[in-house]
């Protein structure tokens, strides 16, 4: 009996493991088809993340507009995905679009150019972001607007412009990418957290007046972003309890995790993804259980970082 049991954990965990791949495999095919010859706008497709979605969805079979506001990046982003392009597979030739959506005067008008492109969205990626750290009184107010402009208003005109679109033919989503700092506040990012705060409210709003007509709203909200190639440094970050919360808190997911979540999100219809590992997640829910001990934790470790002075 006992033999019969060593003999039988490895076929076991070998055909969980071949499970686990099929499943995998088939979640990946699936996500293709939920997009294959959708439009898909993303906005601030030269970013990190933008490239990742792009790619991700480029793959999928999607009809890419990809909005930036910069022409060249956006040309070299257009090669990238020609380039790589599976010709045995159906794809479709990304449209690019010049969009700054911190220039809120033309955002109406370039919305008009991306419903041209195609006469319909199917998906919107509210991806672009601005960010900004400092002491509250040393931001100036024209920043503080500017931060606004980009993260909030930019996105929630380019959505009300679209939307009637989606409406009329009962069909859409709209993802949002937003951060952490839509559900809590960090010191020194300030005007950040507010938009963050702000574009969440709307967007959370928004998914309940448009589910009548069929229209999906999400909210993705990674901690922070980080870059290619940065990794957390090393040095003596556990010295105290809120460095280490922060070193948890700051150092954000990989942006192709993201889009390979964006991608999920699609295809699964959520409505919020919280994307950040267990230490945000709880920061979370003790900002909402137990706020007193939240803003403790968070007022020492502001009280530290100024005791220290800086270097220059």
């Amino acid at each position: 009996m006992g033999v019969t049991a060593v003999l039988m954990l490895p076929l076991l965990l070998l055909g969980i493991s071949g499970l686990l791949f099929i499943y995998q495999e088939v979640s990946r095919l699936w996500s293709k088809s939920v997009v294959q010859n959708k439009v898909v706008v993303i906005t601030d497709a030269i970013s990190g993340l933008g490239k990742e979605c792009a790619r991700v969805f480029h793959t999928g079979g999607a009809r890419l507009v990809l909005c930036g506001k910069n022409w060249e990046r956006l040309q070299s982003l257009y090669d990238a995905l020609i380039s790589v392009a599976d010709p045995s597979k159906q794809t479709f030739t990304p449209k690019l679009v010049l969009l700054d959506l911190s220039d809120i005067s033309c955002v109406q008008d370039v919305a008009k150019e991306v419903l041209d492109c195609y006469g319909c969205v199917d998906i919107l990626i509210n991806n672009a972001s601005v960010k900004v750290k400092g002491p509250a009184h040393k931001i100036s107010l024209e920043l503080d607007k500017k931060i606004m402009d980009a993260n909030y208003f930019g996105p929630i005109i380019l959505t009300k412009a679209l939307l009637p679109d989606m409406i009329s033919r009962r069909t859409g989503q709209i993802v949002l990418v937003n951060n952490i700092q839509g559900k809590l506040g960090i010191p020194f990012r300030t005007a950040y957290a507010a938009s963050k705060h702000a574009a969440l409210g709307f967007f959370d709003c928004l998914r309940a007046e448009v589910e009548e007509y069929d229209v999906v709203v999400s909210t993705v909200s990674p901690t922070f972003i980080r870059s290619y190639h940065v990794d957390p440094g090393q040095g003596n970050w556990e010295a105290s309890i809120w460095k280490f919360f922060f070193r948890k808190l700051t150092y954000g997911t990989h942006p192709v995790d993201v889009a390979e979540e964006v991608m999920r999100t699609v295809r699964r219809k959520k409505q919020e993804v919280f994307l950040a590992n267990p230490i945000p997640k709880a920061a979370v829910y003790i900002r909402t259980l137990f706020p007193e001990l939240f803003f403790a934790v968070v007022a020492c470790g502001v009280k530290e970082k100024l005791s220290v002075p800086e270097e220059g």
